[in-house]
């Protein structure tokens, strides 16, 4: 609704983002005065169900909470509960559970790429409208996704909430030989790959930077995913048990999701843009070349440019992905016992929107008395208003669909997921 001294735009449901929720921008006198995200789905109870539990149930129980990161909430999972019972999972085990994470990198990444994020960029309503005019590009995007989906259904059973993971590595291992055209379908899509680095950083972006604190998992060895230590842009570098000390979550009445803020109430941000800047130098020679070649450096700060970032990270997987199953020789067993004992344990890992952290309280008979689940959309949330504060603020003579479509590519920057946090968009902007 519009008239000379009040503009309203109101949006009945975001496409093209995981979940359900609603924007309310308010403009007086023609300056923004507020910027709020609101998530109403209503809560879906996740740690409640897990108290009362066995230790042995969470990475089956906490797979369920998303459809397109599962192996996150598993690798967390398991990570938190081998912690808390002394055990710690190396050699071909993790090795297999890198891959496995490499397998959801590119399904996830790749169909946020394609399918949610380069229509915005190209004019498009969305991917089936695109593909009118650019069939071939979006059967690549096919291709490279069936490879992610192929690598999560060998070693996970299949492609959707897999099945074979469990604490302490998996209930099978994959042969050699079953790994074989896994390792055909990369080496055929690889140069897809490479293309997508190269076909998105063309893109056209919009002038934006943000000042937000980066937040991932670091390791000295590797570009981070399982394991290391929390660090960010500010120099924090904490193991992962002081996770709690240092990031806290709080309730805001907008939103049936908690907001995360540093200790000291700063917001942060985690996701592909983070992992790039502070795991720059761990990536693939071909990645950083890849990266070098549109111009993109870990010292970037323009969310528009994300979408950039996780082509470079499906490289990195991909080059990854087959640097493990060419390396692989299949373990003794496929998995180490994990004996209950009371005590709390922590883990972390990095979904392919960021940093999750689950926290597990176990009693002496490996029951579970208390769970922390913190996921990225909601330790984004803030970072995510703050972004369309400043882009509303610089594009208020925009027209209502103009601005619309802004801020709707704005918030697909940071590929929320909002069932994870719990869901997306219905937009009000208040132009009194």
């Amino acid at each position: 609704m519009s008239d000379d001294t009040t503009r309203t735009i109101k949006v009945e449901a975001l496409a093209r983002v995981e979940g359900e929720g609603a924007m309310h921008v308010e403009i007086r006198d023609g300056a923004l005065v507020g910027v709020e995200l609101q998530i109403y789905e209503p809560p879906r109870f996740f740690e409640a169900f897990l108290r009362g539990r066995r230790h042995t149930e969470p990475p089956d129980i906490t797979a369920r909470i998303c459809g397109i990161c599962p192996v996150a909430y598993q690798m967390s999972a398991c990570e938190a509960i081998e912690d808390a019972c002394g055990v710690v999972v190396d050699g071909p085990l993790r090795a297999l559970r890198r891959l496995l994470y490499c397998g959801e990198w590119i399904e996830s990444h790749t169909l946020h790429v394609y399918m949610l994020h380069a229509p915005d960029f190209l004019g498009y309503h969305g991917a089936i409208e695109m593909a009118a005019d650019h069939r071939e590009r979006v059967e690549q995007g096919l291709a490279l996704k069936k490879v992610g989906n192929q690598i999560v259904e060998v070693l996970g059973g299949r492609a959707i909430h897999p099945l074979n993971v469990r604490v302490g590595g998996f209930y099978r291992v994959p042969t050699r030989r079953e790994l074989q055209p896994v390792l055909d379908g990369l080496l055929r899509v690889r140069e897809i790959a490479e293309g997508t680095v190269r076909w998105v950083g063309a893109f056209d972006m919009p002038d934006l930077t943000y000042d937000h604190e980066l937040v991932a998992l670091s390791r000295p060895d590797e570009y981070a995913v399982v394991g290391g230590n929390v660090v960010s842009s500010s120099g924090l570098d904490i193991p992962v048990s002081a996770f709690l000390d240092e990031f806290a979550e709080e309730h805001v009445a907008r939103s049936n999701a908690l907001h995360a803020y540093r200790s000291d109430g700063t917001r942060y941000l985690v996701g592909p843009m983070a992992r790039f800047a502070l795991g720059y130098d761990r990536l693939s020679e071909s990645a950083r070349a890849a990266a070098v070649e549109v111009g993109v450096g870990p010292d970037d700060r323009n969310p528009f440019r994300s979408i950039v970032v996780r082509a470079v990270e499906v490289l990195h997987a991909v080059d990854e992905a087959i640097g493990l199953i060419e390396a692989y020789e299949p373990p003794d067993q496929p998995a180490v016992p994990v004996e209950p004992r009371a005590g709390v344990g922590h883990g972390v890992s990095e979904a392919p929107r960021g940093l999750l952290y689950h926290r597990y309280t176990l009693d002496d008979e490996g029951f579970i008395t208390d769970a922390v689940i913190v996921p990225p959309t909601s330790q984004n949330q803030p970072s995510i208003e703050a972004d369309l504060f400043r882009l509303v603020e610089q594009n208020l003579d925009l027209d209502d669909d103009a601005l619309r479509h802004v801020c709707e590519q704005s918030i697909r920057n940071h590929d929320p997921c909002i069932s994870c946090a719990t869901h997306f968009l219905d937009l009000t902007v208040d132009r009194g």
